[in-house]
């Protein structure tokens, strides 16, 4: 699976992003899908996760409440709604995936990265 994450831009406090993130390949249904990001002299950092049947959602404490991770599988894509956004959401935001059917836990390691896309909350 091949996967380009897009949507980012450049908003003010408070504000709304919606990131996408197509996926190429037949066994998308298959995978677990999470976003990440890293901030300027930050290491990446997990974000949300979702299985593969979307049964299971995962939200770093961070931005629980404010974010929402979805899939479409007919479409191969995966979302991530912003909500409240606030200017330490600024980072660069990745996709990422695993052929996995379980459930979505912190220490699911991912095989397969998206380019990132930059978001950039100013105060």
């Amino acid at each position: 699976v091949q996967l380009q994450a897009s949507g980012g831009g450049s908003v003010q406090a408070g504000d709304s992003l919606r990131l996408s993130c197509a996926a190429s390949g037949r066994t998308f249904s298959s995978y677990a899908m999470g976003w990440f990001r890293q901030a300027p002299g930050k290491e990446r950092e997990f974000v949300a996760a979702t299985s593969a049947s979307a049964g299971s959602t995962l939200y770093a404490e961070s931005v629980k409440g404010r974010f929402t991770i979805s899939r479409d599988n007919a479409k191969k894509m995966v979302y991530l709604q912003m909500n409240s956004l606030k200017p330490e959401d600024t980072a660069v935001y990745y996709c990422a995936g695993r052929l996995w059917a379980g459930s979505v836990s912190p220490k699911l390691t991912y095989t397969n990265w998206g380019q990132g896309t930059q978001v950039t909350v100013s105060s």
